[in-house]
């Protein structure tokens, strides 16, 4: 389980195909302090160290992660959100991330408020994940407020306010409009939803 506060900023450094997997090589400030088998969660994608080397380990994304994020469409040289996984007892500075994307989206707007910025995401509304405003949303591992939303039957929007320390230490300085975000939806909505499905069923 994540919170998806952003610890560091990592770089890809390699990454090789084999099969249907893609194998990730992440060069990291706290990659000696890793283990083999912790779970690291990458642009909010959880994934499972399975090699590390000096200052940089290895992960793999499995054909089932790779069709459902944006992990495929990286490049050497890309920053990487990363969050290692919650210690029992520490503060939930963000809200709960399980970091298991639901769906990607495509950044729409960015629009600078002397200050801050507002960035605007546009979602296939066919998978019936929702926002709620006010409510939480991850994006890229990033736990976020939802400014404002716009529910509808085929792309539903909504937009988040990133502050200059998140800026500056996630990925949203490098993301431009047209570029693809992971998304995870609140997992309380989440309940809601798959509870008020089984009611309609029944």
């Amino acid at each position: 389980m994540f919170s998806g506060i952003i610890e560091q900023l990592g770089q890809l450094v390699d990454k090789k195909a084999e099969d249907s997997n893609l194998h990730l090589f992440v060069e990291s400030p706290f990659a000696k302090e890793l283990k083999i088998d912790q779970s690291v969660a990458h642009n909010g994608v959880c994934l499972t160290v399975v090699d590390i080397k000096n200052n940089t380990y290895k992960v793999t994304a499995i054909k089932e992660t790779l069709d459902k994020t944006n992990l495929e469409k990286l490049k050497i040289g890309d920053a990487i959100n990363l969050e290692r996984c919650l210690k029992v007892g520490d503060r939930l500075d963000g809200h709960i991330v399980q970091g298991h994307v639901d769906q990607t989206s495509i950044c729409k707007s960015i629009e600078n408020t002397n200050g801050s910025w507002i960035f605007t995401f546009e979602y296939d509304a066919s998978e019936e994940n929702f926002v709620v405003k006010k409510g939480s949303i991850c994006i890229n591992g990033v736990s976020l407020t939802v400014v404002d939303c716009n529910d509808s039957e085929t792309l539903s929007s909504f937009s988040v306010a990133i502050i200059p320390y998140t800026f500056l230490h996630t990925t949203f300085q490098y993301l431009k409009m047209g570029d693809q975000v992971n998304l995870e939806f609140d997992i309380v909505g989440k309940y809601i939803l798959a509870s008020e499905k089984r009611k309609r069923k029944y």
